[in-house]
């Protein structure tokens, strides 16, 4: 394969710059030194998710207290679930203040990388999305901070092509976009709309949500942060430590419903009958919630009243047809329309790009292998050394914050390559048998709970069927998987010239403590003597 004669490189090149990428390079300086890394991301701001939505009502659906970092609290959100913008400006001051920003290069797509075997380092092609020049960067480690939810969901009806209005996924917001007095048509029935509907709702004149499957949605109050709780927050030792232990305890406490087991099952049923008693309240017969499988939504910006307005309008009946100013049903229903919007959710394309490793074995045949996407704790595949994801296959949570299971793999990450950052060795990588017992257990503990196959959702691949979304076991298990666990999972390749000065090294730190001690020896039989 002939590459481009333009190179850059770094020891460490991370892929992502939302909260993975942040927390993998904040700690690449606090527990390594290392400041020889670089993050490419095709957005042309960081922040990953959070930057990308910008829908009106975009807000965080776990307490802001345990969806941040646990070496950088925040004692300044003003509300328990934030909005987006807070959210983002609380991602870009830790970048800050880790001296994280400078390393960061905007407007860069990830179009492939390639072990080379000689050099032992990746060789990785990259697309300057400005000038679209092509590139290449060698580096000793690849990590992939690339989320799922970052490629919106394409929106396939007949005639969207001579559409008149707008035609907007929730995250490829158009800012400058006004919806006062329009026929708004919204499409999914996800947190997004969710969060979208009530906000728009006094704006538009009309709005018609198309959905497929109802949800579960649990009461739920997103109370202000006075001025007194900011001021403990911020001056008392421990309390905000102590708030987020409370929080993560609550969220834990919830898992048991997701469980199939005669527990699990009280615990569903209980929710089932809570949700369905605050729709009945609050929208009575809007929705009608068949079972809690995979999704349960919190409204916090109470989208279930809002469903009592006038103008909102609810309906399972197909789209078929979309023509310039309106919406066609299966029913033959016409929906007039001045703006489409999508809450449709995401394509999980973030695996497409080409990944080939030892052996020119790439991504996708070693998944073949196994028949389903993954990777050994969720991180590392064998036959790929050096490589690492941040949220890979199975790193999912249905409770809790995804930022809890970012910082529990990032931890994993910066102990398996600690020898590789300190030159001690040229590359690491995870042992195939312990790849494949990881996997089978895995897989056999998702059959115990509710997100084996039955659970249709994004979890699972429609390809072979199996989830590859969610860890299945508790935030515990998580947590000890990854701060303690057997080296010997991993293959270390230690160079034989850094061995021998490793050696040297001791040899002559042993030579000169036994010349200190003779010394020391004579003197004092001297003086004795």
């Amino acid at each position: 394969m002939a590459f481009s004669e333009k190179r850059t490189s770094s020891k460490v090149l991370i892929i992502g710059a939302g909260f993975s990428g942040l927390a993998t390079a904040c700690q690449l300086r606090r527990e390594h030194n290392c400041d020889d890394y670089i993050i490419y991301d095709r957005s042309s701001a960081p922040g990953g998710t959070w930057w990308a939505n910008k829908y009106p009502g975009c807000a965080v659906d776990i307490p802001a207290v345990f969806y941040s970092l646990s070496f950088a609290p925040n004692p300044d959100f003003s509300k328990v679930y934030p909005p987006q913008a807070e959210i983002l400006e609380y991602f870009n001051r830790v970048a800050d203040k880790y001296d994280v920003s400078r390393h960061i290069v905007q407007n860069t797509e990830w179009e492939g990388a390639y072990w080379q075997e000689p050099t032992r380092s990746w060789l990785v092609k990259l697309k300057n999305l400005s000038t679209g020049q092509v590139f290449y960067h060698d580096c000793k480690i690849l990590i992939s901070a690339v989320g799922a939810l970052v490629n919106p969901n394409t929106f396939g009806a007949p005639g969207a092509e001579i559409f008149q209005g707008d035609i907007v996924h929730t995250a490829a917001w158009k800012e400058d976009m006004s919806l006062r007095e329009k026929d708004v048509i919204v499409v999914g029935n996800g947190c997004s709309a969710a969060q979208l509907i009530p906000a728009i709702a006094k704006e538009a004149r009309s709005i018609t949500q198309f959905i497929r499957t109802p949800q579960f949605y649990l009461q739920n109050e997103n109370k202000q942060i006075d001025d007194n709780w900011k001021f403990i927050f911020r001056y008392v030792p421990g309390a905000l430590r102590l708030l987020r232990l409370m929080v993560f305890l609550y969220l834990e406490s919830t898992a048991v419903r997701f469980n199939i087991n005669p527990n699990g099952n009280k615990a569903r049923n209980l929710s089932s009958e809570r949700s369905k008693a605050y729709i009945q309240r609050n929208a009575p017969g809007e929705l009608n919630p068949r079972r809690i499988i995979c999704r349960r939504i919190f409204d916090n910006n109470k989208y279930i009243s809002c469903l009592q307005k006038s103008n909102i309008h609810l309906t399972e009946d197909p789209i078929v047809e979309i023509s310039s100013h309106s919406i066609f049903t299966k029913s033959g229903q016409e929906y007039p329309a001045d703006a489409i919007l999508l809450a449709t959710g995401f394509a999980l394309t973030q695996y497409d790009v080409e990944l080939v490793g030892r052996n020119g074995r790439t991504r996708d045949q070693h998944w073949d292998n196994f028949g389903y996407k993954e990777a050994y704790k969720s991180t590392a595949m064998s036959g790929f050394p050096n490589f690492f994801y941040v949220l890979g296959p199975n790193s999912g949570k249905g409770h809790t914050s995804a930022i809890y299971s970012i910082e529990n793999y990032v931890n994993l990450v910066m102990k398996v390559i600690a020898p590789v950052i300190q030159d001690r060795c040229s590359f690491v990588e995870v042992k195939p048998d312990r790849e494949k017992d990881y996997n089978v257990n895995l897989h056999e503990k998702i059959a115990t709970t509710i997100f084996d196959s039955s659970c249709r959702s994004y979890f699972i691949d429609y390809k072979t069927e199996k989830n590859w979304f969610i860890y299945p076991w508790n935030s515990f298990v998580m947590w000890y998987s990854t701060h303690s666990g057997r080296s010997d999972d991993w293959t270390y390749d230690v160079r034989p010239d850094k061995n021998r000065v490793f050696r040297f090294r001791h040899l002559l730190l042993l030579l000169a403590l036994s010349i200190i001690l003779i010394s020391f020896t004579m003197i004092v039989r001297e003086k004795y003597s």
